[in-house]
């Protein structure tokens, strides 16, 4: 057996993008607020490392701030076609140099636009207002607006990863990778279903 499960991950990944009709790269990503309320989303991760994974973001977003207050994540692919779920816990950094560059710009231009315009989480007070604002950065702009200083990538670290895998009668196999730093190696352990 490989001593990373991120090659595991790579597998099921490129299994999934054969099989899943869309987004086969979406996760539900948790983060806690700052009273400890959980909060869940769908996000599409981006890339994947071999010792971790990014999604790109507004830093000033809901999701960008709890983040920032609280470095500690979790979430999970589910491939219903594959009957396979992956969970993972981690920690976070920001990725805002060249990856988050080289993302930004591989972005259709409405998208990068969309990344100056939106005040994501905030409040919007009608529809209008938010074509207003991408109507004042396209001609700010023009063709070429650079990666802003609130956007940019979240990296998870993971310190533990289990693989989910659906069973006859509902005997799933379970198999859980973990360690208590991010320079540790993984132990592995098989659990009940």
């Amino acid at each position: 057996m490989d001593k990373n499960p991120i090659i595991k991950i790579l597998e099921w990944y490129n299994e999934a993008k054969k099989s899943e009709i869309n987004d086969p790269d979406a996760i539900t990503l948790a983060t806690v607020d700052d009273k400890g309320f959980p909060n869940i989303r769908t996000v599409l991760l981006r890339k994947i490392d071999n010792d971790s994974f990014v999604f790109f973001t507004n830093y000033n977003s809901q999701k960008g701030k709890e983040i920032e207050q609280n470095n500690k994540i979790a979430f999970s692919f589910h491939w219903k076609t594959l009957a396979k779920q992956i969970r993972i816990r981690g920690i976070t950094e920001k990725e805002n140099g060249t990856v988050a560059d080289d993302y930004y710009n591989s972005r259709a231009l409405g998208s990068r636009i969309g990344a100056w315009a939106s005040k994501q989480s905030s409040i919007l007070n009608n529809r209008e207002e938010l074509l207003d604002r991408i109507k004042l950065m396209e001609n700010k702009f023009k063709s070429n607006p650079p990666r802003p200083d609130f956007w940019g990538g979240i990296r998870i670290r993971p310190l533990s990863i289990e693989f989910w895998k659906e069973g006859k009668y509902r005997l799933h196999e379970r198999e859980l990778w973990k360690r208590s730093n991010i320079d540790d190696d993984w132990s592995i352990k098989n659990l009940y279903p």
